[in-house]
């Protein structure tokens, strides 16, 4: 198995990573919205519409 993030040989101690810095890596990708889940929940996509509408409305 290889590392995800730089396609080295994954340690056991830090499985599925191969050291501890690429297992921060992706846990800062996760923590910085890089990565997503998408959703078909209609209720998210309301909440995201109001969301951008609020922002349009603050002055810039």
């Amino acid at each position: 198995m290889s590392c995800p993030i730089c396609s080295e040989k994954t340690d056991p101690k830090f499985r599925p990573f191969c050291s501890e810095r690429c297992a921060d890596i992706d846990l800062g990708r996760w923590m910085s919205g890089k990565y997503a889940i998408p959703s078909n929940d209609p209720e998210d996509d309301e909440d995201a519409i109001d969301e951008l509408e609020r922002q349009m409305q603050k002055p810039h």
